[in-house]
């Protein structure tokens, strides 16, 4: 009997780690919102550092998170760097390119709680007197990403947060 159900379990065990090794090796989450405003109004928000304050969902998980900006004021070559508690973790994102009104890219990388090495693209598109604003951070999975997915959907937890500062610029930028 004991066997029976040893045997089992490590059937079970075995085709969850084979059908985790089979996910997609990279992910993508996107989030977009239409803000009533020119792109005028909400680029300077997101290519400067120092505002990401006023909206970013992430500037809240720590109110004791040590934050270090770095390189240029603002767009390419502005650099951030954060470390806080288990929430927040630590990390650093620099802006790899700028191109004004329209596209805000950075290079993400995560130290804590989890090593990670992502891109990020906010993408600015006029559309009459709205702005689609798009949210997208693309990375790799590795095994354990993949096993961990299994069980909880990244694009749902990552999402939420996006949706919050999406919203928050949305309350800015249409102020």
């Amino acid at each position: 009997m004991f066997t029976t159900i040893a045997i089992v379990l490590l059937v079970l065990i075995a085709t969850v780690l084979i059908y985790a090794a089979t996910r997609a090796d990279d992910f993508v989450v996107t989030r977009s919102a239409s803000i009533k405003a020119p792109p005028e109004a909400i680029f300077p928000l997101i290519n400067d550092f120092s505002r990401w304050p006023a909206w970013s969902p992430y500037e809240k998980l720590d109110p004791q998170m040590k934050r270090t900006l770095s390189g240029a004021e603002s767009g390419k070559g502005a650099a951030y760097a954060w470390e806080g508690n288990a929430k927040a973790g630590k990390g650093r994102m620099e802006i790899v390119n700028s191109v004004p009104s329209s596209l805000v890219s950075l290079k993400l990388d995560f130290e804590k709680p989890f090593r990670a090495n992502n891109s990020v693209d906010f993408t600015l598109t006029p559309s009459g007197d709205n702005t689609a604003v798009s949210w997208a951070m693309r990375g790799s999975r590795p095994f354990i990403a993949k096993l961990m997915g299994l069980f909880m959907n990244f694009d749902t937890l990552i999402g939420k947060d996006f949706e919050a500062g999406l919203a928050n610029l949305k309350r800015l930028g249409e102020k």
